[in-house]
């Protein structure tokens, strides 16, 4: 079972990063045309129409389906720290789709976010917990979340670029984990018959916050480079699941002596979110206009398109 788990985990992570390549895609097909309130949404409606934004909204339901499974296969903290993998997917799916290789110190900075994360919550094997969350503890982690994903909606508002993209892939992240824990609470219901599931409100609020993660998703790619989104989506849904884990489903995470390698997880976040933020592909921008012509090879820069 456990093997069947990570399977899951992992073409769901597969398939998210595809999702989020094509749609990136289709955001840097789009031109600008203001910031304004109609400007976004004509943007928005043109991108509806391109095969690669419909492509990716596929993958991306393909991977809530896989990761559904997964959930009712294996438990919240097993099933979102492999989701991780989606760093590294999502750099060789963008490698393929815009025909540019990121260059080695994008390679590993990469690597040690993804390399990070597994360390840490490997150490920390945040345990199964309980299969439901009394009602209490959903209105407090409600409430936290809610008022994380206003904070970070709000202060995103004035920055424009990476930091925009990187605070609305983490509003977007601390939302796709909000999903994940009511998705996990609504699978665990369907033992009693999809009936039980159908008459509580779980599957409800899934679908209602999985809506404003995949909104706030749309901003945070048409807003800056994968680079900038990508890590604060993964690494912060990851990490917000531990939270939600421990405030709703009483996770607890183990202390003592596996604190040091926590600690070398986190600073292994932090040395791959500085090598990532100072690596020459973030600043080429390597995922901003369409491919034309072969891959970018080392070595050698193909001139961008105009007219993009």
């Amino acid at each position: 079972m456990i093997a069947l788990t990570v399977v899951l985990a992992l073409l769901a992570a597969l398939s998210n990063a595809a999702a989020s390549v094509l749609q990136r895609r289709a955001a840097v097909e789009e031109p600008q045309e203001g910031t304004g309130a109609g400007s976004v949404v004509r943007r928005f409606r043109n991108m509806l129409r391109r095969p690669h934004w419909i492509a990716g909204a596929g993958l991306l339901a393909l991977s809530f389906v896989l990761q559904a499974w997964a959930l009712d296969t294996g438990s919240l903290s097993l099933v979102q720290p492999l989701l991780a993998a989606e760093l590294l997917f999502t750099l060789v799916v963008g490698s393929v789709v815009f025909r540019r290789r990121p260059d080695r110190r994008t390679w590993l900075a990469f690597v040690a976010l993804a390399l990070g994360l597994a360390v840490f919550l490997l150490a920390a094997a945040p345990s199964p917990g309980r299969p439901s969350a009394p009602p209490r503890n959903w209105l407090f982690g409600g409430l936290g979340v809610l008022g994380a994903v206003v904070l970070l909606v709000g202060v995103s508002r004035p920055t424009r670029g990476a930091p925009r993209a990187a605070l609305l892939g983490l509003a977007s992240a601390v939302c796709f984990a909000t999903t994940a824990a009511l998705l996990k609470e609504a699978v665990g219901r369907l033992g009693h018959g999809p009936g039980s599931m159908l008459a509580h409100w779980s599957p409800y609020a899934t679908a209602a916050a999985g809506l404003v993660a995949f909104l706030l998703l749309q901003g945070a790619l048409g807003a800056g480079s994968l680079t900038a989104s990508q890590p604060a989506l993964t690494l912060g849904d990851a990490l917000t699941s531990v939270v939600l884990g421990w405030v709703l489903f009483a996770e607890t995470i183990r202390l003592g002596l596996n604190v040091l390698p926590e600690v070398i997880g986190v600073a292994l976040i932090g040395a791959g979110s500085i090598g990532l933020a100072q690596a020459q592909s973030a600043g080429e921008h390597w995922d901003t206009s369409a491919p034309h012509g072969p891959p970018q090879r080392k070595g050698r820069r193909t001139p961008a398109p105009r007219g993009h």
